[in-house]
């Protein structure tokens, strides 16, 4: 599988290495909700199962027993999987957990049968994900909130 490029890089800059990654570890409603506040500004959905329970897989990224990073890879059962909702505490950016975080989800999706994994981000994230093995392809969005 790809690896980011700048993963290694950034670990051993940062001293990021003393971070622990669990593959599907079990997360509290809590602690999801304290790294989602941190991470995004934005309060967080009242629970966290209906999301985990349509997961291929999920990392998470700890600092000793707290919880500072995540992502998901949800499924649509067959050869597509999504990457949504990369998270890493702000006092933790910018050290390579991130990247860390995607290329464990790359790896974890390709195990479990995905054979593509799509993300959607915003233009300022282009490099990050570009470096993590992303291409950027055309598609489409339906905002259904208006």
């Amino acid at each position: 599988r790809r690896r980011c490029q700048a993963d290694v890089q950034a670990q051993a800059l940062s001293g990021a290495a003393t971070v622990t990654y669990r593959l599907d570890a079990p997360l509290s409603d809590a602690d999801l909700s304290i790294l989602w506040r941190a991470a995004w500004k934005l309060e967080p959905p009242p629970s966290f199962a209906p999301v985990l329970s349509r997961s291929l897989a999920h990392i998470s990224a700890y600092d000793g027993k707290a919880l500072i990073g995540f992502v998901n890879v949800a499924t649509d059962g067959g050869v597509h999987a999504f990457l949504l909702d990369t998270s890493v505490h702000p006092d933790f950016q910018h050290r390579g957990i991130g990247t860390a975080l995607v290329r464990r989800a790359i790896e974890a999706a390709g195990a479990r049968g995905a054979q593509w994994l799509h993300v959607d981000y915003e233009p300022h994230l282009d490099g990050f994900y570009r470096a993590c093995g992303f291409q950027p392809t055309l598609a489409g969005l339906v905002d259904l909130t208006r």
